[in-house]
C-alpha cells in the first residue's frame, strides 16, 4: 500500500477521495508535474516548481505551497531511492458544476509516487526503437502550460496504436512541434536539430538535459523550424521524456529514416544521458 497526498494529509492511496465536482474532474482545470527522485533527492527540483509555477500563473490557481517540502515528504513515506512523483493542482471544487467560477475556490493538491525505470540498465543494444506517424496538432495554443486536457495526446497515440505503430508526431501550419508526451529531435549530418521553444510546446526538462549534455561534449545543435520534410529527409529522429530517456524512430509514416536503424549521434547521446541518469540512481555523481 502506498502513501499519497491530498489536500494537506499523507494518507493510504486508498483512502484519497475527491469531490465529483472538483474542476479537474469535470472540466480539467488543473496542471500537474512530474518530478523524478534518485536516491531520495529530487531532480531538478526548483526546474519543475518553476514550470509548475508558471502553469498555475497562467492559468489563474493559486500558488501557495511549499511544493518541495510536500514532495520530498511523500517520497521519504514511499521509501525514499528512486521515485518520480506526480503531482496535480485543480482549481478545487465549487459543489456544482459551472463554467464559472470564483476567487473563494481552494485548489485541490493531490501527488503520488511510482517506481523510476532503470532506462540505462538495458543497455544501447536492447533499446526498442519506434515507428511513428505525423498528425495534425489539434490541441489548443497553450501547450507551455502543463495541463491535465489530455484528450487529443490520448487520440492521436490511439490512432498511431490502431495504424500499428508506437508514437504520434504533432505537426501544426506545417511545423513539427513535438510528439504525444515527448519532445522531438532529429539529426543531420551530425547535427542536432529541435523545434524552438515557444507556447506551440512544453519545454520539456530532459530535452533541455539533452542540450545541456551536447554542449558540454562538443555536440552541435540547433533550435528550428522542423518541417514535414526536413524530418523525413533526417538521418535520425528521436523523442525523449522523464519517463523513457532518449529513444530513436526509425520509420515516420511507414517511410524508412535514415539507415533504418539506431544512428550513431543517437547511441552517442543514450551512452551520456544513461550514465548520467545512472549516476544520480547510484548515488556515484
Amino acid at each position: 500500500m502506498s502513501t499519497v497526498y491530498l489536500n494537506g494529509q499523507f494518507i493510504p492511496e486508498e483512502e484519497a477521495k475527491v469531490s465529483v465536482f472538483d474542476r479537474g474532474f469535470l472540466f480539467g482545470d488543473s496542471v500537474y508535474e512530474v518530478v523524478p527522485y534518485y536516491q531520495g533527492v529530487g531532480f531538478r527540483l526548483q526546474e519543475h516548481i518553476d514550470r509548475l509555477a508558471h502553469s498555475l500563473r497562467a492559468v489563474s490557481i493559486k500558488n501557495a505551497q511549499d511544493w518541495q517540502a510536500i514532495m520530498d515528504k511523500l517520497v521519504a513515506l514511499n521509501g525514499g531511492g528512486n521515485l518520480s512523483v506526480y503531482l496535480q493542482v485543480t482549481r478545487g471544487s465549487a459543489g456544482k458544476r459551472s463554467h464559472a467560477y470564483g476567487d473563494e475556490l481552494e485548489p485541490t493538491i493531490f501527488a503520488c509516487c511510482t517506481d523510476i525505470k532503470d532506462v540505462w540498465q538495458a543497455g544501447v543494444d536492447e533499446v526498442v526503437p519506434l515507428k511513428a506517424i505525423v498528425t495534425e496538432d489539434l490541441r489548443w495554443h497553450r501547450c507551455d502550460i502543463k495541463s491535465t486536457c489530455l484528450l487529443p495526446n490520448i487520440l492521436v497515440l490511439q490512432q498511431a496504436k490502431d495504424e500499428g505503430v508506437q508514437e504520434a508526431l504533432f505537426s501544426r501550419d506545417g511545423k513539427l512541434t513535438e510528439g504525444s508526451a515527448c519532445n522531438l529531435f532529429l539529426v543531420k549530418r551530425g547535427v542536432i536539430y529541435t523545434p524552438k521553444r515557444s507556447s506551440e510546446i512544453l519545454g520539456g526538462i530532459t530535452r533541455e538535459l539533452i542540450l545541456e549534455l551536447a554542449d558540454q561534449h562538443g555536440i552541435q545543435y540547433q533550435e528550428i523550424d522542423i518541417d514535414y520534410e526536413r524530418l523525413l529527409a533526417a538521418d535520425e529522429v528521436w523523442v525523449s521524456s522523464s519517463t523513457r530517456g532518449v529513444i530513436p524512430i526509425v520509420e515516420i509514416d511507414g517511410q524508412q529514416i535514415g539507415e533504418g536503424n539506431k544512428g550513431p549521434v543517437w547511441m552517442r547521446m543514450f551512452t551520456l544521458f544513461s550514465g548520467f541518469q545512472r549516476a544520480l540512481m547510484t548515488g556515484s555523481k
